[in-house]
């Protein structure tokens, strides 16, 4: 059995789209959904503000469901489909209808933003509509001619709610409401910037598929030479515009790329290390900062470092070194180490010796607040031999429970025989000269009795041994 297989025929036949599509069915499609009035108006507030609430929790879920519900690719699709067909009613029915979508959208955005009582501190999901990357592009574009494809089929599929999901059209319009409700430029800007790329590269995916599957050119009778100029000038700048936002996006992606590499790479530096590192594409040109810690970086270290930088395509001055974690660490030679051992002994001798001082100082004052009980007994008992001890504090004395003096010193004089009264006079004269004191008060007791009128202070001091009493 001879087979036959022709190349040319298998691709032909496997890529003909002719049996598969209804033109005039996905134009009247295309143009029904471009109008935004009526239900479309409240579908569209309603899925903004549930895509909004999604992006304020950092709910991808949310996120999805609400794109699924808008209609958002309607009138740029319109737009595409107009400038591929030259119809300008079209073209200016489509941009009319953008208009109104962008301007409902942005509406229900910033009344949520104002109003909603949520705040996170860290909206990863709004934050990432604000920095366009090639991946945004590419997506816009083969997203763009998948639903056009998908809108041409004579089968209908999933393929719309799958594009409607990954250009995110939604994202960025509700991110902008988020940056005009809380005055943000850096969140305003940036997801305008990336809604504008969506827009530019799903009309041109619309365009180019218009003139790919043979959609009917709309025949203009009058101005004929102005209309073809308007319209391939809307083409142009439509292409010249996506050609530079392609162009400004790839450069900063690979910026980024080259950036993250070159970060890698010298994640470690001896003993100095890479903790953080932020490319700042908002300067021109691109910035790359860095920060240090471990060892301060040397003078040679740095240009080493330089021009690693250079070598992944990083100018030198593209790069920012910050070096407040770091530790500067100064050379000694054994001089200077030895110098500053003494001079640290030194200063710990010093500081010694005045704390040895004042301590003296301290004792030499307390010995001079010290009672003598022990002399004081000694020459008492020449006086009066019957004298078995004396006891020396500082006391109150009180009658009738009534205070006679706060403080004054008490001696307690014990004896086998009670003395005289002149006796006790001569001695009380004597003790006030002795030791110094005026305010003094001396009891006689016979034998070691309970002390009656007497009561020491709680913060008395007692000196000597054995509760103050010198036994002789």
């Amino acid at each position: 059995m001879k087979l036959n297989f022709n190349i040319r025929e298998f691709f032909k036949n496997t890529l003909n789209l002719t049996n598969y599509v209804d033109i005039p069915a996905a134009s009247e499609n295309i143009r029904k959904n471009i109008p935004f009035r009526g239900p479309n108006v409240y579908i569209l507030f309603v899925a903004i503000i549930i895509a909004s609430v999604g992006l304020n929790v950092n709910s991808i879920p949310v996120i999805i469901g609400a794109m699924l519900i808008s209609p958002l690719m309607g009138p740029i699709i319109g737009l595409g489909l107009g400038l591929g067909t030259n119809d300008r009613e079209l073209i200016l029915f489509s941009i009319k209808n953008l208009l109104v979508m962008v301007g409902v959208s942005l509406l229900a955005a910033t009344l949520y933003f104002m109003l909603t009582p949520l705040e996170i501190d860290n909206p990863t999901e709004l934050l990432a509509r604000t920095r366009p990357t090639i991946y945004d592009v590419f997506i816009a574009l083969f997203g763009g001619l998948a639903g056009v494809l998908e809108i041409a089929r004579k089968e209908k599929g999933t393929v719309l709610s799958g594009v409607a999901i990954a250009t995110a059209l939604m994202p960025p319009l509700c991110t902008v409401g988020y940056g005009i409700a809380n005055m943000n430029m850096q969140y305003m800007l940036g997801a305008l910037f990336l809604f504008t790329i969506n827009c530019i590269f799903i009309a041109l995916a619309a365009y180019l598929m218009a003139k790919f599957l043979k959609f009917p050119v709309h025949t203009v009778e009058k101005n004929k030479t102005r209309y073809y100029i308007l319209s391939y000038s809307l083409v142009l700048l439509l292409m010249g515009t996506s050609i530079v936002t392609g162009y400004h996006v790839i450069r900063e992606n690979e910026f980024i790329k080259n950036a993250n590499r070159f970060v890698k790479k010298n994640q470690n530096i001896g003993k100095t290390y890479i903790y953080d590192s932020h490319v700042n594409v908002d300067e021109d040109p691109y910035v790359v900062e860095l920060r240090l810690a471990g060892d301060s970086l040397s003078n040679e270290t740095k240009e080493m470092l330089l021009r690693e930088a250079e070598s992944f395509g990083i100018m030198r001055t593209q790069i920012r070194i910050h070096e407040d974690a770091t530790i500067k660490f100064d050379s000694f030679n054994e001089t200077e180490i030895v110098k500053n051992l003494l001079t640290t002994n030194a200063d710990n001798i010093q500081v010694r010796d005045d704390s040895i001082k004042a301590l003296n100082a301290q004792i030499a004052h307390l010995k001079q607040q010290e009672l003598p009980a022990l002399q004081v007994a000694s020459e008492l008992q020449v006086q009066l031999p019957g004298i078995t001890s004396v006891t020396l504090a500082k006391g109150m004395s009180f009658e009738h429970n009534v205070v006679k003096s706060k403080e004054h010193v008490v001696a307690v004089v014990h004896c086998d025989e009670m003395p005289t009264d002149e006796d006790k006079m001569r001695v009380n004269e004597w003790m006030k000269v002795r030791l110094n004191i005026q305010d003094l008060e001396i009891i006689f007791e016979e034998n070691k009795t309970e002390w009656e009128g007497v009561e020491l202070l709680e913060d008395s001091v007692l000196l000597g041994n054995i509760n103050d009493t010198t036994i002789l």
